[in-house]
Order: structure tokens, then sequence, then C-alpha cells
């Protein structure tokens, strides 16, 4: 597909996608830092029911990725079936709900770094358990994630971060982040796993099952039993229309970045997109320190440009094994 869009063409879709990723994840993050952070109304209440927001984002998603099936979509022979994602909407529910859970506990800036280190369990399983071996270059990326991560979170954070979270608890939020990546690889593995059997599977399918099976689990959880924790989210939201104008906005962020990660992909290749998502990853943190008030430490500092090093040492060695790939296929 990258023949598709010639010269300058080619250099205009590609500034898009990052200018598109960059804007709708950025913004999601001041939101979802917002929203879990911020005291709404006069009476200075949070906003405790931060599984909500997954809800949310799955309600919207599903409605946008329906709309966008119908639109460009030209036939659904030899797609997966919609009651096969089943198993992967339960872990794509459970892990990014801890993720977001761990804002009570840490600061956003160590969420972002907390969850940039996935390359860390996917070593750890291929090693321990299907005995892969890995280059020594491999291991320096890991080693130096691993490093800026632990460093981060010894690290003493300034008592005015600390008096924004709810419920301040490094171990227990680095725990939540971690078991998120987890249930994340199970995620993935299955959706692989799924494009593999169903080659015709395009990704708006798999945003359409996965959200679907998201918000089936998501509004038993919430809505199943009277006093359930989604009738509490929605009379705040009503006392409270900022936090349900921030919570709308965040959703559509997500779905606006889905959007361009999809065209990022086709266009460009997944390279192309892990770059772009780890700069902005680390734009992120850098956006969070200045505006939301999170002021690092300068090892803090030292800290995350130690993860995206190793970050960026892995685009560089994908990147060079691809080039490798190329030169040896025929002419």
């Amino acid at each position: 597909m990258e023949g598709h869009v010639p010269g300058v063409g080619r250099v205009l879709v590609l500034v898009l996608c990052i200018a598109g990723i960059w804007s709708a994840y950025i913004t999601q993050g001041v939101l979802q830092e917002t929203v879990s952070t911020k005291r709404f109304g006069p009476d200075g209440k949070r906003f405790e029911h931060l599984s909500f927001l997954n809800l949310a984002q799955n309600v919207v998603c599903l409605f946008w990725s329906f709309i966008m099936i119908k639109l460009w979509s030209r036939s659904s022979a030899g797609h997966a079936p919609w009651w096969s994602y089943w198993s992967a909407g339960i872990t794509n529910t459970i892990g990014p709900a801890m993720g977001i859970e761990a804002l009570k506990y840490i600061s956003y800036p160590a969420q972002v770094l907390a969850k940039s280190s996935k390359m860390i369990p996917v070593m750890l399983m291929g090693t321990l358990v299907y005995g892969i071996k890995y280059t020594f270059p491999e291991y320096v990326c890991t080693l130096l994630v691993a490093g800026g991560v632990s460093a981060f979170a010894l690290l003493k954070t300034s008592s005015k971060t600390i008096s924004k979270l709810a419920r301040p608890n490094a171990p227990l939020g680095y725990g939540l982040c971690f078991l998120n990546l987890a249930f994340d690889g199970f995620t993935n593995a299955t959706q692989d796993s799924l494009t593999a059997r169903y080659p015709k599977t395009s990704a708006w399918d798999i945003m359409l099952g996965m959200n679907l099976w998201g918000t089936i689990y998501n509004m038993v959880y919430m809505f199943g039993w009277p006093h359930g924790s989604g009738y509490e989210a929605i009379r705040f939201c009503k006392q409270h229309p900022e936090a349900a104008w921030d919570i709308f906005v965040y959703c559509l962020c997500g779905a606006v970045g889905q959007n361009f990660i999809f065209l990022t992909i086709s266009r460009f290749g997944s390279l192309a997109n892990t770059t772009i998502t780890t700069t902005r990853k680390f734009v992120s943190i850098v956006v969070s320190s200045l505006l939301s008030g999170n002021p690092l430490s300068k090892k803090q500092w030292g800290s995350v440009f130690m993860v995206f090093s190793g970050l960026s040492y892995q685009i560089y060695l994908k990147w060079r094994k691809l080039q490798r790939l190329q030169r040896k296929k025929p002419m």
C-alpha cells in the first residue's frame, strides 16, 4: 500500500498522521489527568468512577467503527464473526480499567512511563515460557527501559503532584500498570490470532468487535445491580456538566486517534506508527509537567530520557532489521 501516495502527497499524509495522533492522544492524556485529579464544582468533589471512562470510550468507539464500516466496507464475507472477540474483550476491558485506576495512586507521567515498558513482560514471558533467545542490543533496550522506570518510581515525587492524587500509593499504582500490560499482551495475541484465521478482517472490524464486548462487560459491571458504580457516575455527570463534557471529548479523541493510527499503519507500516506513538508519549509527559502542574526533578527527567533512549534504540533496531529483510528480497 506504500506506493499509493507518491512524492509530496505521501509526505503530507505522513504529516497529517503525526498531527492527528499527537493532537488526539495528547489532548486525551490531558483530559484523562484532568478527570482523575480535578475537583469539580463548588463542593470540590472528585470523579471517583474512573472505570466509567472505559465504558464511555467503548460506546463512542463502537458507534464510530460501525459508521466507518457502513461507509467504507464493501463486504463482511470472510471477516471474524462478532462473537469471536469475547475472550479478548474480557482482557481489553480489565486491562485499560487497571491503567486508568492507577491514576488514583501515581501521577500521569509515572503511568505513561510504566505503560511504555511493554517490552519487559514480553521478553520475560518469551525467555522463561517459550525459551526465546534475544540479542544483546535487545537486552540493552530492556535494561534502559526497566532501569528508567525503576529509578523514576524510587525517586521522591514532588509534594504538589502527590497532593493532586486521590490516594497516593506508588506500589499499587505501578502494580496496576504492569497488570494492564499483561492483559494487553493477551489481547494483542488474541487479535493477531483472529486476523490470521480471518485474513479479510479489517481494523474497523476489530474495533467494532472489541468495543461491542467491552460495552457489554462494562455495562454489566457498572449497571448490573441496583447500586452499581455506573449510576453514581451518571449522577455525578448530571451534577457536574463540565466533567461530562471532558469525558465526551476524551472519548472522541480516542476514536479520532484510532483513525489516524489505522491510516498510518496502512500507508507507512507499523514501524512508523510505533515511532509516532512513542514520541507522542514523551511529549505527553512534557505537556503534563508544564500545563498540568506535575513538576519533575532533574533526576526524574534523567529517568524519562533513559526510558525513551531505550525505546528509541528499539525502534532503530526494528528499522535496521526491516532494511536487511528488504535487501534480501529478490528484485
